[in-house]
């Protein structure tokens, strides 16, 4: 009962962060008259605050120091800061300048990017389907970029700048609230600056828009923590490939609301090339689903060989390389 009560708060913390990452659309454009980079800036530097005080809850600093005596995974971790900046800052201008639908596009295409980069750098291996799913994915930013009369630049930096961001994570092997807190205050001094910056050149925002305003460019923080926070609750309690089925709820929401709320246009060749994104994402699913099946059962069926092997011996019956030969 324990184990099920475990895993059902886990896909509700996963249906959550999800869901709440696919519904940002709708906070960013509350923070206007402010421009991306500003809300981006206050996004860092609040994200610090609100990372800050859980670890202080929790307890969790022992880190901090064993990060400081690894020069590699510093860097690492500034990669990954800059990187996860460029994605939030794009990400941010997309959605207050009527590119939600291009920039959820970004985000459906980040599976295969990441598979991608995994054949390119790590030298994985891709098994046919894979291979299928990455060449349909390909096909379908050629057929935009025809439509568009140019490549999907918004789609294309966000999913190959989030694959990065991944790709640094894996390296660094940090947890998620422990990584942000690191990226957040590798850009905390930077991002204070430049609203500094702001504030005396008499351009910012923050003061100028009221305390509703005030409020609302503090709660970035809450908004960028509070999902992270939730993920890492799902990803000990659910199996990795429920995390991946969940992960693309995220883009649905924010087509949808591309579509419904924000009412952006979806010409013919738009959705040919958002078709084949979904059929290449059908496939990559359908693979890993089948693929985790065959290990389970192959983990099965060496666990009952593994059991009869050993039921002679507990049946107090001497094994073929037990039998001793009998002392004249």
């Amino acid at each position: 009962m324990k184990g099920t009560n475990e895993q059902r708060a886990g896909l509700l913390s996963g249906f959550a962060a999800y869901g709440l990452w696919g519904l940002v659309p709708l906070f960013w454009p509350l923070l206007k008259p402010s421009g991306a980079v500003e809300i981006l800036a206050h996004r860092m530097v609040w994200s610090l605050g609100v990372v800050g005080i859980a670890l202080l809850v929790l307890r969790r600093w022992s880190w901090i120091g064993e990060l400081l005596r690894q020069p590699r995974k510093l860097a690492l971790i500034t990669v990954a800061a800059i990187v996860i900046s460029i994605n939030w800052g794009l990400y941010i201008w997309s959605v207050n300048h009527g590119h939600v639908v291009e920039a959820s596009l970004g985000y459906f295409i980040n599976p295969l990017v990441t598979i991608a980069m995994g054949v390119l750098l790590l030298g994985e291996r891709l098994r046919p389907v894979q291979w299928v799913a990455v060449g349909t994915g390909a096909a379908s930013v050629l057929v935009l970029a025809i439509g568009y009369g140019q490549p999907p630049w918004i789609s294309l930096i966000l999913a190959f700048s989030f694959a990065t961001y991944g790709l640094m994570k894996k390296k660094v092997n940090m947890g998620g609230l422990e990584s942000l807190a690191a990226e957040t205050a590798v850009v905390f001094v930077p991002a204070l600056g430049y609203l500094l910056w702001l504030g005396a050149r008499g351009e910012s925002t923050f003061l100028s828009g009221g305390a509703g305003h005030v409020a609302l460019l503090a709660s970035t923080g809450v908004v960028t923590a509070g999902p992270l926070i939730l993920f890492g609750a799902a990803a000990i309690r659910v199996p990795l490939s429920t995390l991946g089925l969940l992960q693309y709820l995220a883009p649905v929401f924010q087509f949808i609301l591309g579509i419904v709320y924000f009412h952006e246009a979806m010409p013919p060749e738009r959705w040919a090339g958002f078709a084949l994104v979904w059929l290449a994402l059908t496939l990559l699913t359908w693979d890993a689903l089948r693929t985790s099946r065959r290990t389970r059962m192959r983990a099965l069926a060496a666990q009952q060989a593994a059991a009869k092997s050993a039921k002679p011996a507990a049946d107090g019956s001497a094994s073929p390389s037990a039998v001793t030969t009998p002392t004249p």
